[in-house]
C-alpha cells in the first residue's frame, strides 16, 4: 500500500509531508500490530477511540523525519488504499481541516522512502514535542509477533489450511456438568493436534472467546470479514492469543506462551455454533 512519489500534505505549517503509505485505524479494520482490540490501537497513537475512526498517513517531511498524520476523512484514506491495492496511481491529499494530529515517528514499519529527501529518521527533538512512535518490537516472539502471525494466516488462509489433515485433530477432554451436579469428562473434536500444554491453552481461548458471546469484549476483539462463498472470516483475540476462523470450516489459534506455533482446532460439535455467535456479534466492515 504505497501511495506516488508526488503525493504531498500539508502538516499545518508549511512543510509538506511526502505520502508513502496509509492505514485505516477503525473498530472493524486496524493494525493489529498495535493491540488486542480498537481501543487498545488508539492509545498506541494517544488517540480516543472515536466511532467513525481515522486514517493515517505515515510520510517524510522535506528533511526526510518521519511523520504520522491522522485525519478524520476514513474514507478519503481507504479509497487510496482500495486503488493502491489493486496497483492503481492514486492522489492522497487529506484537507488540512480533516487532520487530527502530526506525530513524530511512525508506529508501524514502512519498507519504503521518499525519493529526492535524505533517509527517514526522527524528527528533531525541538520538533517532535514529544517521543517519536516507533513500531513495536516483533525481533522476539510475544503479544506484536503473535498478532501478525495471526494477520498471515488470515491472508493465506487456503496455504494453512492445506497443511492440516483432519484426522490429525486429537480428542480434546472438556467438563460438562454431570445428573448429580459434578463435573465430568467428556470427549470432543474441537481440539488441536499439539501437546498436552497446546490443548490446555486451546481450551482456555474457546472458554474466553464464548464469554465473548455473553459479556462483549472491548470493540475490535471480534470482527468478521468477507471469504469464499457464504463463509466470513473471524478473528478474535485477547490476552495472550489470537485465534482466525472460518465460519464453515476450522480454527487457527496462537498462544503467548506457545513461541510459533499454530494450533489448528478441529471442527467438533461445539465450534460451529462458537463461530456463528462470534460471527453475529463481530465488528464488520461497513
Amino acid at each position: 500500500m504505497a501511495g506516488t512519489d508526488e503525493d504531498a500534505v500539508a502538516t499545518g505549517d508549511d512543510d509538506a509531508l511526502y505520502v508513502l503509505t496509509a492505514v485505516l485505524l477503525t473498530p472493524a479494520k486496524f493494525p493489529s500490530v498495535l493491540g488486542d482490540d480498537y481501543p487498545e490501537a488508539c492509545a498506541a497513537l494517544d488517540l480516543a477511540p472515536l466511532a467513525d475512526g481515522y486514517g493515517i498517513v505515515l510520510g517524510q517531511d522535506g528533511d526526510g523525519a518521519r511523520w504520522t498524520v491522522v485525519i478524520d476523512d476514513v474514507s478519503l484514506v481507504a479509497v487510496a488504499i482500495a486503488s493502491w491495492d489493486c496497483g492503481m496511481e492514486h492522489e492522497l491529499s487529506p484537507d488540512e481541516r480533516t487532520v487530527v494530529c502530526a506525530l513524530p515517528g511512525w508506529p508501524l514499519a514502512v519498507a519504503v522512502a521518499a525519493p529526492g529527501v535524505p533517509a527517514p529518521h526522527d524528527p528533531a527533538p525541538e520538533l517532535a514535542e514529544r517521543v517519536p512512535l516507533s513500531p513495536p518490537d516483533t525481533t522476539d516472539w510475544g503479544p506484536a509477533q503473535r498478532r501478525l502471525g495471526a494477520d498471515e494466516i488470515a491472508l493465506q488462509w487456503a496455504t494453512w489450511r492445506e497443511q492440516i489433515d483432519d484426522d490429525e485433530f486429537v480428542t480434546a477432554e472438556s467438563k460438562t456438568p454431570a445428573e448429580d451436579g459434578t463435573q465430568e469428562e467428556s470427549t470432543s473434536q474441537d481440539g488441536s493436534a499439539s501437546d498436552g500444554r497446546g490443548r490446555t491453552g486451546v481450551r482456555r481461548v474457546l472458554a474466553e472467546a464464548r464469554s465473548y458471546v455473553d459479556t462483549p469484549p472491548p470493540l475490535g476483539r471480534v470482527r468478521s470479514s468477507f471469504a469464499t462463498g457464504d463463509a466470513r472470516t473471524l478473528r478474535a483475540d485477547g490476552p495472550g492469543w489470537s485465534m482466525v476462523a472460518r465460519t464453515d470450516d476450522i480454527a487457527f489459534v496462537l498462544l503467548d506462551e506457545e513461541p510459533g506455533e499454530v494450533l489448528p482446532v478441529g471442527r467438533g460439535p461445539e465450534l460451529p455454533g462458537l463461530l456463528e455467535a462470534l460471527d453475529k456479534m463481530a465488528v464488520r466492515p461497513s
